[in-house]
């Protein structure tokens, strides 16, 4: 009852939700890549069960907190410095995740529709949930960090995760569709899906880079292509009246 009644527990509760899905961004733009690859008849079941994959792993890692604070502790030193197992899955997940972006931009410039479509025929739901997954954990951990540094109530923890996977599964698939209708989208959120990749692995050499200069900047380009768009879509129009 003192968990409800509290207002900290609210007030951490409202602040961890919208940090959690201020930090999933990245998730649902990868999601919504890595599922436009499928036939659409599959897309809404792949961002689904991906983010509610992203949703139980970050619930466990909560529930093993011991293991997650482990993860922090020096495995061995390089160099004169630390690395422990929290750099390691960094530096992985950050070099997955600008191999697969620059594989992706590779394919939409050099490849052309043919290339295109022979990679949604080859692709398959579970290679697209191995590959989210892997990502997943990525995500969730330094979700999970965040959340534990915030907020003291492990409940407090769940129900914001539960609250902005909840979002993000409502938000993915307007998300996708606007990803998969406009190519320049695309090709800016593969950019900065690059980007996101790169602090990754700069984290796992323990060079801090603030998130808030990457989403200032995803924000602001976001903004500009919401520009472009409104322009082209008002030259169309000029176009069509005149003819």
């Amino acid at each position: 009852m003192n968990l409800i009644s509290s207002p900290e527990n609210w007030t951490a509760l409202l602040t961890l939700t919208v940090l959690e899905i201020v930090l999933g961004i990245d998730n649902i733009v990868f999601i919504a890549i890595l599922s436009g690859k499928l036939p659409a008849s599959q897309q809404a079941r792949a961002r689904t069960i991906g983010l509610s994959l992203a949703m139980i792993m970050r619930i466990l890692l909560l529930l093993a907190l011991t293991w997650i604070m482990g993860l922090t502790a020096p495995l061995f030193t390089v160099l004169e410095r630390d690395v422990s197992g929290r750099d390691l899955i960094l530096l992985l997940g950050g070099a997955f995740l600008m191999w697969k972006s620059t594989h992706e931009i590779h394919q939409r410039l050099e490849g052309g529709p043919e290339a295109a479509r022979a990679a949604r025929g080859a692709a398959t739901i579970g290679g697209v949930l191995v590959q989210i997954a892997l990502l997943d954990i990525v995500f969730s951990l330094d979700s999970v960090i965040t959340a534990v540094g915030m907020a003291n109530q492990i409940a407090v923890m769940i129900a914001a995760i539960v609250l902005a996977v909840g979002f993000m599964i409502f938000a993915a698939g307007p998300v996708s569709t606007f990803v998969e209708r406009h190519p320049t989208v695309k090709m800016l959120a593969l950019s900065f899906l690059l980007l996101i990749g790169f602090t990754l692995i700069a984290e796992g050499l323990g060079q801090h880079i603030s998130k808030g200069y990457i989403y200032f900047a995803m924000a602001f380009s976001v903004f500009v292509e919401f520009l472009n768009l409104r322009a082209r879509k008002a030259h169309f129009k000029q176009s069509a009246a005149g003819d």
